[in-house]
């Protein structure tokens, strides 16, 4: 999935982001299944159930079965075609996520090798807060930053600068 790249300042940022406003009593759903990230969450003391696979666009078992107290989902969003439909579904009252950022001078991500390995949508900020708002998520607190490349061109000059993952922590509205 990574192709020969480990993400480690995005892994960086996240762990941080996490730390700050989920206790390592809460328990977790991961949206995704467990990766290299959901790892390093159980690593550093969190208790972490993934979802199995399944296609979460219309498959939504895993999060209406789950107690857990908060979800997950770690660049998750951009590869359904609608998520609003399982954000709606979330039980939890807290939500800890991050999608990719468009970026203007690139298009969107896709693996050559994996077919489930695709971005339908590479968010722009007030677009993914958009779809949390209207799934009933209020967001307490987000940040961006820039992810650059070990490469030399107009592209990685551009990613030096140019935040390319966002991350939020909302909670349940009320009333919904």
């Amino acid at each position: 999935m990574y192709e020969n790249t480990y993400p480690n300042k995005r892994f960086k940022h996240t762990l941080a982001f996490l730390r700050k406003y989920v206790d390592t009593k809460e328990t977790i759903l991961d949206l995704g299944v467990a990766n290299p990230f959901s790892e390093i969450m159980v690593q550093e003391g969190f208790t972490v159930e993934n979802t199995k696979g399944e296609d979460l666009d219309f498959d939504f078992t895993s999060v209406l079965q789950s107690d857990a107290e908060v979800v997950t989902a770690f660049e998750i969003f951009e590869h359904l075609l609608a998520p609003l439909h399982v954000l709606s579904k979330i039980k939890a009252d807290k939500l800890v996520a991050s999608v990719p950022l468009r970026l203007w001078f690139s298009p969107a991500y896709k693996s050559k090798s994996d077919p489930w390995d695709r971005h339908y949508h590479e968010f722009e900020d007030w677009q993914f807060d958009w779809l949390l708002e209207k799934a009933g998520w209020e967001i307490q607190e987000k940040r961006k930053w820039a992810h650059p490349v070990k490469k030399i061109g107009l592209r990685p000059f551009l990613r030096l600068f140019t935040p390319r993952y966002y991350i939020v922590y909302a909670t349940r509205k009320t009333s919904r």
